[in-house]
């Protein structure tokens, strides 16, 4: 239904763009989804919805499939036409991509591990090397080779065995995120040209080694909500059936499991959006089972890690933007012995840390900003790394060994390539390692980036992080592609993009508006922009197409507005509350019919989220969300032109939900706007897979945008 990864430019699916008759005016005909009387009843009211028959949890009704296929076709006709366009865009942005590319390489436990492209590969490959970078390369998981003939291939997470002898990775071949669990042997020579072990596990969504090196701890997904919610045990070679070590009760809590960085604990982390609590095993005491870390609380999330024998606690407790602080090894579970590492401020929100033996890395966000801290347990010693940019994303980077006397951290801005950086924790020398390399001619200097803020209509004082080309004047004149999520307290990053230079070489701004319901400006960001505050997040994005075009900065005739998943949410409110406002809205895998998903507990997600959304079994949520649902809210109105997409598989945002919103726009909406859907019948929620073939995705819908602002 709704990620919980965020994918700020979400891409659609390659469309092989055909002719029209020769010589045909006549434009295609869309679509005509037939309408069927389905009542849904809900304690709090009861509402048609004709369109309820679009639903096919097992993807085979022959009725269904038939609309989506028409659908598909319709969008390859209205897009003949810019063919050639797309064609162009993809060919800058496969150009801006290297040949050969590799990230940079991080040290753990006597190896070098790191990841590369090879030239025209679609997938990564993950490898290492023993003691130095000039030792002979171990391929790892070649995922060129593993993806070969599928339609769709994703590696979820992979993990060696503390011992380095053992390798554990998740894949997925459909698109759901039901992963399936593989191993290999390391000591098998280039296991690169070997064949993996098919553990014959699926429907996992988190796997780790235990400690010890002898078992798999993994987390079960439910076979009908999808809902991580059981921790089993599987011993390699083993005949026995997998050990349920934990399983959830709670509908609203997730389970994940992983390895402390001291590598001497495992852990089951159990989270809902407004709580959290995690489990622990030393690897000393492997029958003792799993014990309680601390306690769950309604409304105290924490997360925690194990370095340089200490317990290093991120927690809301009395901080609602965070504080950090240490508990003993053994004194944990009593909160009345924590120490404040770095105590609660108002103005910034502290994001996530690493924790070594001598000093914690933090990141924090300050005014909308992610920036880098390191401090010293004592607190004598706190210290901000500066940047020169005044729009910026500073995060961590790998950095797995708890004694560690090097930082890694990477640096980005709308401007700057991704780059990483070490920084020596004793002498404070930083070091560029690693840079994302750019062809095609790209020249940062080109460009430029800027931070502005609109005055909501409550007053209230929103970010906006802002791209163009230097050549492109901010006096009116430009159009604008405007972009929002603001959900989960997820915060938007205003990083590089390769493939948005072509918006930007052809005169476009590009502008993120930092909508409440993420966390840019900390936990109340967050707080109203959810449940009962959710309609700030719709009126904080036209309030920012306001200011940019009252502040002469954009042409009020040219706006675009895009959005993904809860984006895509976001952007549908928007087209019924001010759809005058916007030439154009694009809708990546929108999660659109909230009050129908909400009311059924069987879909993924559903029972997570009614500390998001709110739960429309209850009168107050009900007809708050029924107002703001943009499937719900269709009326005869003009509409811009749209372009939706979905993926049949999507696991996240289920396909019908997109399918059922065309369909009421194509049955009331009174202009002629073009209103395109695009159904990827292979993936799911992230669309397509392979680096190259996503850029087609892409370039499918920069054309689209473009043509409608006249820049074709």
């Amino acid at each position: 239904m709704r990620p919980k990864f965020i994918f700020p430019m979400i891409s659609i699916c390659i469309l092989t763009a055909c002719d029209r008759q020769a010589g045909s005016p006549e434009m295609p005909t869309p679509p005509d989804a037939e309408q069927r009387l389905h009542v849904v009843s809900a304690p709090a009211g009861e509402r048609n919805d004709p369109y309820y028959w679009l639903r096919d949890d097992s993807r085979r009704d022959p009725d269904m499939l038939a609309l989506l296929q028409a659908e598909n076709e319709y969008t390859r006709a209205m897009l003949a036409d810019q063919a050639p366009l797309i064609d162009e865009l993809a060919d800058e942005m496969r150009a801006r991509i290297p040949g050969e590319q590799s990230e940079a390489p991080y040290f753990d436990d006597g190896f070098w591990y790191y990841t590369r492209y090879e030239k025209g590969g679609e997938y990564p490959i993950h490898a290492r090397r023993k003691g130095t970078m000039e030792a002979a390369e171990e391929v790892l998981i070649d995922g060129n080779r593993m993806g070969q003939g599928q339609d769709y291939f994703r590696i979820g997470g992979w993990d060696v065995s503390p011992d380095g002898t053992r390798l554990l990775w998740l894949q997925d071949v459909v698109g759901r995120r039901q992963f399936r669990l593989m191993i290999r042997d390391l000591e098998a020579g280039d296991i690169g040209a070997g064949e993996p072990v098919d553990t014959g596990i699926s429907g996992v969504s988190s796997a780790s080694w235990a400690a010890d090196g002898n078992s798999i701890f993994y987390a079960e997904n439910h076979p009908e909500t999808l809902r991580s919610f059981r921790v089993r045990r599987h011993v390699p070679g083993s005949l026995n059936d997998d050990e349920v070590l934990y399983e959830e009760s709670d509908t609203a809590f997730y389970a994940s499991v992983g390895r402390t960085r001291s590598d001497r604990y495992n852990y089951i982390f159990l989270r809902s959006t407004t709580a959290s609590e995690m489990r622990i095993i030393d690897s000393g005491e492997p029958d003792a089972g799993f014990q309680i870390l601390f306690p769950r609380e309604p409304g105290h999330q924490y997360t925690a890690d194990h370095a340089g024998g200490r317990w290093v606690i991120r927690s809301n407790w009395q901080a609602p933007n965070y504080r950090i602080m240490q508990a003993d090894e053994n004194s944990h579970s009593d909160r009345s012995t924590w120490i404040d590492v770095v105590g609660h401020r108002d103005e910034v929100f502290i994001q996530e840390f690493d924790a070594f033996e001598d000093f914690l890395a933090i990141a924090e966000r300050a005014d909308g900003l992610r920036r880098l801290r390191i401090v010293d347990y004592a607190g004598n010693s706190s210290e901000v790394l500066e940047f020169d940019e005044a729009v910026y994303v500073a995060q961590l980077g790998r950095n797995p060994e708890p004694d560690a006397r090097v930082l890694q951290f990477a640096y980005t801005s709308m401007t700057t390539p991704r780059e990483v950086h070490e920084i020596d924790m004793h002498t404070g020398e930083r070091r560029l390692v690693n840079q994302l390399e750019v062809g095609g001619g790209f020249d940062a200097s080109e460009y430029r980036t800027r931070r502005v803020w609109a005055d909501a209509r409550d007053g209230t004082r929103v970010p906006v992080s802002m791209a163009w080309h230097r050549d492109t004047p901010l006096d009116g004149s430009a159009p604008l592609y405007q972009y929002g999520y603001g959900a989960y307290g997820a915060s938007m990053e205003p990083a590089f993009s390769s493939e948005r230079i072509s918006l930007l070489d052809r005169g476009f701004v590009f502008a993120i508006a930092h909508v409440r319901g993420g966390q840019e400006m900390g936990r109340e960001w967050y707080e109203q922009g959810r449940l009962l505050n959710k309609s700030n997040s719709f009126t904080d994005f036209i309030d920012v197409t306001d200011h940019l075009v009252e502040q002469g900065i954009v042409d009020g005739t040219r706006v675009f507005a895009m959005g993904g998943s809860a984006g895509g949410l976001l952007v549908g409110a928007v087209a019924n509350m001010a759809s005058e406002k916007y030439a154009g809205i694009v809708a990546h895998v929108p999660f659109v019919d909230v009050v129908t998903t909400m009311l059924d507990e069987s879909i993924p997600l559903t029972t997570n989220e009614f500390d998001e959304w709110g739960n429309p079994a209850e009168p107050e949520y009900y007809r708050y969300m029924l107002a703001y649902s943009p499937y719900d809210n269709v009326s005869a109105r003009a509409y811009p032109a749209m372009l939706v997409t979905t993926g049949l598989w999507d696991s996240q945002v289920q396909y019908w939900g997109p399918v059922k919103w065309v369909a009421r726009l194509r049955d009331l909406k009174t202009d002629d706007n073009p209103l395109l859907l695009h159904v990827n019948m292979e993936a799911g929620h992230g669309g397509q897979s392979g680096r190259f073939r996503k850029l087609e995705q892409t370039a499918m819908e920069y054309a689209f945008v473009l043509d409608r602002a006249g820049l074709n």
